[in-house]
């Protein structure tokens, strides 16, 4: 999804950076970039404890579906460039991939699918925050919004289309644009794009909320439903090249809000009472993302698509793409009541998906889902826990 987030956010970007944890965590303090060549892993000390992986066995069938995308990425001869990482060599991840798919599907009980792991793979551990293990989980979702095709009296906020002029490298890196001179020069900034008219005739759709699409363009996609009953899915097809700032940190920096009151709700709230601010704060964010038609989706930057609680976004220069991981983090779950409350988490899931901010061997952002529930999830993500992955010995 490549998202331009904290996405999340790829959110740093992420909306998930808007949330309100029982425990409070800066993600300032996980964002430490490593020297080039360093590897966000490393093998777990001799000594240390495996988790107990046992617990993921009987959700064993939501995994497939993933495990399989995966694969599917991994069978690209694209994907071989991306390899070695460290000792794990491309042949070494699918084969890794492969077994565990197999022992899924014949491990006869939790215990023996535990005893083969720890005969057959070794486990490496995410270095996080300052080498020690600590890394910060953020959530991020796919909404659900109302709009048209057309500009409306109600629907008159767009989402555009990727530029022509906007020129990427070879790998999707964002190059910039070629100034009349045919020199490179970075792309257009979030006002500059706008103030200019740079976007026009690119508008995908319309939203009837300019926060709406600046919560899509954190997500990196959306779900539209539009006037005739036929939803429109829409993701990520690029974006400026300009680092995310958090608009929600703009307004603590000039005290118009509280740092302990921002939350996604609060923001939106924001806006809605001061109209006049949209315009004037949106875009002090100089990122700005771009959208394609994407249905089957949402699709993470492997180009398979994510799974809800399966699939999560690091940093790709410093985690294997495609590798199997197992999270240990509290997240955010509603009661029978529908109160939201903060409970324990242990799972395997994918690394599937990058934020355009997580640029860290300290940060992790898990796509929560698809529609409201997903979404406020996702908003109240924001837990140190621990992030291990598995390859074939």
């Amino acid at each position: 999804m490549k998202r331009a987030s904290l996405t999340l956010i790829c959110l740093s970007l992420l909306l998930s950076a808007c949330a309100q944890p029982q425990q409070q965590e800066s993600v300032d303090d996980y964002t430490i970039e490593l020297q080039p060549g360093e590897l966000g892993l490393v093998p777990l000390p001799n000594g240390e404890p495996w988790p107990d992986f046992s617990i993921g066995w009987p959700i064993r069938d939501e995994l497939l579906r993933s495990t399989d995308n995966s694969l599917t990425y991994l069978s690209k001869p694209s994907a071989k460039g991306y390899f070695p990482y460290g000792t794990i060599t491309h042949q070494r991840m699918v084969d890794s991939l492969e077994r565990f798919r197999e022992l899924l599907l014949t491990s006869a009980s939790a215990d023996d699918f535990m005893t083969s792991l720890k005969s057959e793979f070794e486990v490496w551990v995410a270095r996080g925050k300052s080498n020690s293990g600590d890394v910060l989980f953020t959530g991020y979702g796919t909404p659900i919004y109302k709009g048209s095709k057309k500009r409306t009296a109600h629907f008159r906020y767009p989402l555009y289309s990727l530029p022509a002029d906007l020129e990427k490298g070879k790998k999707g890196e964002i190059l910039g644009r070629k100034d009349a001179s045919g020199r490179m020069v970075p792309y257009y900034t979030h006002e500059e794009l706008l103030r200019n008219g740079h976007l026009d005739g690119l508008e995908l759709v319309y939203l009837a909320n300019a926060f709406d699409v600046y919560t899509a363009q954190v997500q990196g996609s959306a779900m539209i439903e539009l006037p005739d009953g036929t939803q429109l899915e829409i993701g990520y097809a690029g974006k400026n090249g300009h680092e995310y700032k958090s608009v929600g940190g703009v307004l603590i920096e000039e005290g118009k809000i509280r740092k302990s009151e921002l939350s996604l709700s609060k923001l939106r709230q924001y806006f809605r009472d001061n109209p006049s601010e949209v315009d004037r704060v949106l875009p002090k964010n100089p990122s700005f993302v771009f959208f394609k038609e994407s249905p089957g989706g949402p699709y993470g930057c492997l180009g398979q698509p994510v799974t809800t609680m399966r699939s999560v976004a690091t940093d790709k220069d410093v985690f294997p793409r495609a590798g199997l991981l197992y999270i240990e983090v509290r997240l955010p779950d509603f009661t029978a009541a529908g109160s939201m409350v903060q409970r324990p988490r242990r799972f395997f899931a994918y690394d599937q998906d990058r934020g355009g901010a997580i640029r860290s061997a300290g940060r992790c952002d898990i796509w929560m889902g698809l529609g409201k529930d997903a979404m406020q999830r996702a908003g109240h993500v924001l837990a140190r826990g621990r992030m291990y992955y598995l390859f074939l010995k």
